[in-house]
C-alpha cells in the first residue's frame, strides 16, 4: 500500500543464512503487512536460493526503488553489487561475499539519504569477509556511521519493550577500558533514551550497567564506576532524564525484565548481547542509534555451519522489519 513505509532490505553476506532467511520470510503476510519491501542483493544469489527452497517466488529487477512493487509472489530486487559471487560456497570466508554484502549496504544507506526509502533493514554480514575484501570496518555499525557522517552512534538490542545499547562495541575486551569515559556514558545513555522513549511513547526508565562485578563494591574491584560511570549518570539526571546506576550487570537485567526499567546501557558488547539473546532468542532487533536514517537489523549472525540444511529462522527478519516500519511512521 502506497501509505507503508518503503523499506530495502539488505542480502547481507551470501555465504550465509542471509539468502534462505529472505526467501523463507518473504511469503509471509506479515512482511508485507508492514511495508513495502525491496531488496537490494544479487539476482543470481537469490535464483540460486529460490530454486534450491523450492519456491515460487518471482523475483523482478529493478532499477529505481519507486518502481517496485512487492506482493508476497513478486521480489523485487535492485542489483546492489559487481562482484562475481558465481563461485563463493555456502559456509565459507570468501572476499567477494565481504566486498557484495559492503555494496549492497553502501547502495542501500545512499538511497535512503536521498530520500529514495524510508528505511533499511539488514540481513547479517561476515566479519572476517569484510576483512577479506580489504574493508576497513569491522561491521554494519561502523559502515553506516561512516557512510552518514554519524559522530555519535550506538548499537541496541531491542525485544518485548526492552532496548539494551552498549557503550563500546566491536572491539577486543582489553581495549574497552580505554573507550568508557564520562562523555561515551553520557552519549549513549543519551541515544538510548531517545531511541526507547521514541519506541515506547514514553519518559524511559534507563539502568546503567557497572563494569566491574558487583559495581565495584566501592572500590574493591575497580574504580570506573565511582570515576566515571557514576559521574555520567549524575550529568544525564541533570539534563533531566530518567537514569540511575551504576548497577551490578547480573542484577540490572533481571530487574529490567522484570519492568522495573525501559532501557539499559551496557559497557561492553558481550555485557549486552549474551543477557539480550538468552532472553529474546532470535527474534531480538537490533537498531543503529544515531543515524539520519532509520536502521534495523536481525540480531544474528550468518549461520554458517547451518547453511542449507533448512534450520534457517525467518522470524528475526519479521521482527526488524516490524520495529523499522515503526520507527518510520
Amino acid at each position: 500500500m502506497p501509505g507503508m513505509p518503503r523499506l530495502l532490505i539488505t542480502l547481507g553476506d551470501v555465504a550465509g543464512i542471509g539468502p534462505e532467511v529472505l526467501v523463507r520470510a518473504w511469503p509471509e503476510p506479515a512482511l508485507h503487512d508492514l511495508c513495502r519491501p525491496l531488496v537490494v542483493g544479487d539476482v543470481a544469489t537469490l535464483t540460486r536460493t529460490i530454486d534450491a527452497l523450492g519456491s515460487a517466488i518471482r523475483l523482478e529487477t529493478v532499477e529505481q526503488p519507486a518502481a517496485a512493487r512487492p506482493t508476497p509472489g513478486v521480489m523485487p530486487v535492485v542489483q546492489g553489487t559487481r562482484a562475481d559471487l558465481r563461485d563463493v560456497q555456502p559456509g565459507r570466508v570468501a572476499a567477494f561475499a565481504g566486498q557484495a554484502a559492503y555494496d549492497f549496504l553502501v547502495m542501500a544507506i545512499d538511497l535512503a539519504l536521498a530520500g529514495d526509502a524510508h528505511g533499511i533493514v539488514t540481513l547479517p554480514l561476515h566479519k572476517e569477509g569484510l576483512r577479506a575484501a580489504g574493508v576497513a570496518f569491522p561491521g554494519h555499525t561502523e559502515i553506516l556511521a561512516h557512510r552518514t557522517g554519524s559522530t555519535s552512534h550506538a548499537m541496541m538490542l531491542w525485544h518485548n519493550g526492552l532496548g539494551v545499547s552498549h557503550v563500546t562495541l566491536h572491539m577486543a575486551l582489553r581495549e574497552v577500558f580505554d573507550h568508557i569515559t564520562q562523555e561515551s556514558v553520557l552519549a549513549k545513555i543519551e541515544l538510548t533514551a531517545r531511541m526507547v522513549g521514541r519506541l515506547k511513547h514514553c519518559e524511559p526508565r534507563i539502568g546503567v550497567c557497572a563494569l566491574n562485578p558487583h559495581a565495584s563494591d566501592g572500590g574493591l574491584f575497580g574504580d570506573e564506576e565511582q570515576k566515571i560511570i557514576a559521574p555520567a549518570v549524575v550529568r544525564a539526571r541533570a539534563q533531566g532524564l530518567n537514569v540511575s546506576g551504576p548497577w551490578p550487570s547480573d542484577t540490572l537485567f533481571i530487574r529490567a525484565v522484570r519492568g522495573e526499567f525501559d532501557g539499559v546501557v551496557a559497557m561492553y558488547h558481550d555485557q549486552g548481547h549474551i543477557a539480550m539473546k538468552l532472553l529474546a532468542d532470535y527474534r531480538a532487533v537490533n537498531i543503529t542509534l544515531g543515524l539520519p536514517i532509520v536502521r534495523t537489523s536481525v540480531a544474528h549472525g550468518t549461520a554458517y555451519d547451518i547453511v542449507g540444511k533448512g534450520l534457517a529462522d525467518p522470524r528475526g527478519l519479521i521482527e526488524a522489519v516490524r520495529a523499522a516500519a515503526q520507527l518510520c511512521g
